[in-house]
């Protein structure tokens, strides 16, 4: 892609809808190599962002889902030993006494289990998704600093591993705590905020073509007044589709304040935030507008 509004345009292609902030953001990870950090609620379409990219460009997305105490072995490679001693058991059953022999047949790439790290690294072109990294700990986070600087991976049975092509690579972040700048700075950063009005209406339109227009703006207007409801988990741009998705298959064109209660589920997920929505006005938000 030659240029940020090709980026949009290619973006747009698959349903997700971008500004020129995150376009050129884009454009400039996938022209210098370097990773994307993206930062924000939950929600709010960072997720939806790598496979978006990995839409556009053909290729593959790879998730490597983090969590806590997640390492090395869990996310760049392990052995298959249940493989490796059957192997052992057949060789030993032939005869073989040839113990340097036995031992490289034993950590050939045929007993490799490549995971998402590597398989990214062997894989061109492809993107990388590395999802939630604020769960990881710090060990991991400096493994895959140094990863992500040089694009390759030394096995100590086998020598090391360069990517030919570097992937695309995505980080993702909920801010459930800081992540280290070192991580950061190799990155290009992008904060999602929550979209305005216009531009959530939007993003549900695309997304969901079936629902009538009328109730994908009722939806998005009670969901951005959600948000102004200091609740313990705003909804996101995701919840937004999921409640105009749930009234859409309960045949609605649109919404009352009865049934935006009675689907709230939809949309909240704290029973905090459902009883504190309960005591909002939403016969007022809608009739806001025009309803």
């Amino acid at each position: 892609m030659d240029d940020p509004e090709q980026v949009r345009a290619r973006l747009e292609r698959t349903g997700y809808l971008v500004d020129e902030g995150l376009a050129v953001t884009c454009f400039l990870a996938l022209r210098l190599h370097r990773p994307l950090f993206c930062e924000g609620d939950a929600g709010v379409g960072k997720t939806a962002l790598a496979t978006a990219l990995a839409e556009a460009l053909g290729a593959p997305l790879i998730r490597l889902q983090c969590h806590e105490g997640i390492d090395a072995s869990q996310a760049l490679y392990d052995w298959d030993f249940p493989r490796q001693l059957l192997h052992l058991r057949a060789a030993e059953a032939a005869g073989v006494q040839d113990a340097d022999r036995l031992e490289s047949e034993l950590y050939d790439r045929r007993f490799l289990i490549a995971r998402p790290l590597l398989r990214a690294l062997q894989t061109q072109p492809s993107v990388l998704l590395v999802d939630e990294i604020d769960r990881a700990d710090d060990e991991f986070e400096a493994f895959l600093l140094e990863l992500l600087s040089e694009y390759s991976v030394t096995i100590p049975e086998l020598g090391t591993l360069r990517a030919e092509e570097p992937p695309v690579v995505v980080l993702t972040s909920n801010r459930t705590r800081e992540v280290h700048d070192a991580l950061k700075r190799r990155c290009l950063y992008h904060w999602f905020d929550h979209p305005s009005f216009a531009r959530e209406l939007a993003i549900v339109r695309s997304r969901l073509p079936q629902v009538s227009a009328r109730l994908a703006e009722q939806v998005t207007a009670l969901v951005q007044a959600l948000r102004g409801a200091d609740l313990v988990k705003p909804p996101g741009v995701a919840e937004t589709i999921d409640w105009a998705q749930a009234l859409d298959a309960l045949g609605a064109n649109e919404v009352d304040a009865e049934l935006a209660v009675a689907t709230l589920g939809s949309v909240l997920k704290y029973r905090e935030d459902t009883d504190r929505a309960r005591g909002l006005d939403l016969t007022a938000v809608l009739a806001a507008r025009g309803t």
